[in-house]
């Protein structure tokens, strides 16, 4: 069995006195995911040199944060580099971590090197301890605020100094840039082999706005766990809440969640179904912590308070591991994203509730929108809680329609499974290092072909 911290009280035989000190549960052990690499050794790869031969050699890099930081880009290259390691034994990944240079992380044996996010001399450095190595591709994890400089354009110098073929994968598409952002994009795009967009939407939005070559961009969706489906009554069961239905949402919070407008939702929902529970899962962002602490989730409190929702919402404040995350999603009858920004082109909690099978209500910014559509989902307005609280209803008052869009949910979610989408990196990793080295090869004879003239 393993044990599981919920945060807060769900049964209160299980709770002290004065309801502060979180319980644990027991949770059987077939719902925790196993998804390992096993690591080759050198005498392996001299024992399997045929295989060695007829495997595919490819050895990428990858520049990001990385675990254990906490944020979604650091849980995404985790992913990428160890499904795509898993078609690549026989080469080892190699892991460029971004760190602001007073924190100090456990790295595990594949982060190789380190570049200190405001120190622009480090990013040098990397560059060039990529070309000395025998790293083929360098794949760049791109997000403004991970990297220093004006808008994040230190990574701009780092593409520069490198002499091997750069991929930029985007995890922000802004329709409206300000110039400096307009700027860093276009130049990362011109800069790099390939950019890589999750959705077509982005891809459309580069053509448009940042006038970037349609040659230029390859959409690769956004990846998620490998999982099969189980009971949501037999999770429910084991997590103590069977009794209960359950609304989540999960993610680091910050305000541009829109979380204010889903419990202003579950009031409604409570009329309706007075066992709802919302479970909002993640501890705060730590860049919203550093500049004004817990103030939002405090005001998330006392909006709880205020509604008198105590017994129908409760948090979980901190950052939980890939596979808490898949049981509460497991657990979870419908998964709500309230988000407030229009924009936002990619979201790793919505993909993963997608491959999970949940029904899902969410707001309609872009990414959402695509994933969601042809009944995946369901769509609702920004800052409506009614529409939020209806469509919920919706789905609980009607078991049938809700099992129509968690099966929808889930197909969709199997062809972006982690190892479909380590295929897609590694195809699209081969075709730039063959298509360089058959431009390489032209040069090399054209300039033999003046040579005999």
């Amino acid at each position: 069995m393993i044990h599981l911290d919920v945060g807060r009280n769900m049964q209160k035989d299980k709770t002290k006195d004065d309801g502060k000190v979180p319980y644990e549960i027991d949770v059987p052990e077939e719902y925790v995911l196993r998804d390992e690499v096993r690591w080759l050794k050198a005498e392996d790869s001299k024992l399997f040199r045929f295989l060695k031969e007829s495997m595919n050699k490819i050895e990428p890099a990858y520049v990001a944060t990385y675990p254990p930081t906490e944020c979604g880009i650091a849980t995404f290259t985790k992913d990428v580099v160890t499904s795509v390691a898993k078609y690549t034994p026989f080469s080892k990944p190699t892991v460029v971590a971004v760190k602001r240079k007073e924190e100090i992380e456990p790295y595990g044996r594949v982060v190789r090197t380190q570049i200190f996010r405001d120190d622009l001399q480090s990013y040098l450095d990397a560059a060039k301890y990529l070309n000395d190595s025998s790293v083929d591709v360098v794949s760049i994890q791109h997000e403004y605020g991970i990297y220093g400089g004006t808008q994040g354009e230190y990574v701009l110098d780092l593409v520069r100094a490198l002499n091997k073929p750069a991929v930029a994968t985007l995890h922000t598409v802004l329709h409206a840039p300000n110039p400096d952002q307009k700027r860093v994009l276009q130049e990362l795009a011109e800069l790099c082999e390939v950019v890589v967009v999750m959705v077509r939407t982005g891809r459309q939005i580069l053509i448009d706005s940042y006038g970037i070559d349609p040659k230029k961009i390859t959409i690769i969706q956004h990846g998620v766990p490998n999982v099969h489906r189980v009971s949501t009554a037999a999770v429910k069961r084991s997590l103590g809440i069977a009794d209960r239905k359950i609304l989540s949402t999960f993610g680091l919070i910050n305000r541009g969640k829109g979380i204010e407008f889903a419990i202003e939702a579950v009031a409604r929902v409570r009329e309706k179904h007075p066992n709802v529970l919302y479970l909002v899962l993640g501890e705060t962002h730590p860049g919203v912590r550093a500049w004004e602490g817990e103030t939002y989730r405090n005001d998330l409190l006392e909006l709880v308070r205020r509604l008198n929702l105590e017994n129908h919402v409760r948090f979980n404040n901190r950052f939980l591991t890939l596979t808490e995350l898949v049981r509460y999603l497991f657990a979870t009858d419908v998964y709500v994203t309230p988000y407030l920004n229009k924009d936002q082109i990619v979201s790793g909690t919505l993909a993963y509730a997608l491959g999970c099978g949940k029904a899902i209500v969410s707001t309609p910014y872009l990414y959402a929108e695509e994933v969601l559509a042809d009944g995946r989902g369901v769509l609702v307005d920004f800052r409506s809680p009614d529409a939020m609280a209806n469509a919920i209803i919706d789905l609980l008052d009607n078991p049938e329609k809700k099992e129509n869009m968690e099966a929808l949910a889930y197909k969709f979610g199997r062809r972006t499974a982690w190892f479909n989408v380590a295929i897609d990196y590694l195809d699209l990793f081969h075709r730039i290092l063959q298509r360089n080295k058959a431009a390489q090869e032209a040069v090399q004879e054209k300039e033999t072909m003046e040579v005999k003239k």
